[in-house]
């Protein structure tokens, strides 16, 4: 069987007690990165075996994983942070597992978007999650395709490149269009930040950028 747990995104109080019980009890730890998700297992105790299961690696080993599942070992896969599968791997692997009727669950748990989006101020009933865009290929024509986007947006960026993107959504989207942008979710300097495009680009010049983004911007309605 295979577990799709997530992890906290920032705060390790934000993982369920039903989530150690599973890490506890499996046979065997898919983490995208063992050394950051090991800080994670010893904190709570768990010794359970971890081996590096990420999109470098995902196309040849799991295959493998798969067969052993089948065979009766019962597995687990996290991520550094949040839910597996919410731009990261873990798609190949559930795919596989449906394939081969290897059962599959996914526990509730922390995603970084949610409580963006919720603080946002912006329509929660209808979103479109577009996550990290293109770096270079498509991303003019994504981007074009969201501007017309009557619900909310919600787009994941790196601190190096929120400038860039601020200055892509004034060109594509107008200087008006408002939009949040919060950063280090549930860690001790969270903050989130609302605003105009152009008052975003104004404010973030002046600033250094840290941690994880989220950029919820309004829809075109």
């Amino acid at each position: 069987m295979l577990f799709i747990v997530p992890t906290p995104i920032g705060n390790l109080e934000d993982i369920t007690l039903r989530a150690i019980n599973v890490l506890k009890e499996v046979d065997l730890i898919l983490a995208e990165d063992t050394r950051h998700s090991g800080v994670l297992l010893k904190h709570f105790g768990i010794g359970t075996k971890m081996i590096s299961y990420h999109q470098h690696n995902e196309h040849q080993i799991t295959k493998s994983l798969v067969q052993r599942m089948k065979s009766g070992e019962k597995m687990a896969l996290i991520s550094d942070a949040g839910t597996p599968g919410i731009s990261d791997a873990a798609f190949l692997l559930v795919r596989a597992c449906i394939h081969e009727s290897v059962p599959v669950t996914c526990l509730p748990g922390a995603t970084a978007f949610v409580p963006a989006l919720v603080v946002s101020g912006f329509p929660t009933d209808e979103f479109l999650f577009a996550g990290f865009l293109p770096q270079k290929k498509g991303r003019q024509t994504k981007l074009k395709q969201l501007a017309s986007e009557p619900r909310t947006i919600v787009l994941y960026e790196s601190p190096n490149r929120l400038l860039k993107l601020l200055e892509e959504l004034k060109e594509l989207f107008g200087t008006e269009r408002r939009v949040s942008v919060s950063r280090e979710l549930t860690k001790v300097f969270e903050e989130t930040k609302r605003g105009t495009v152009s008052e975003l680009i104004s404010f973030y010049k002046q600033k250094e950028v840290k941690g994880e983004i989220v950029v919820i911007v309004e829809g075109n309605g």
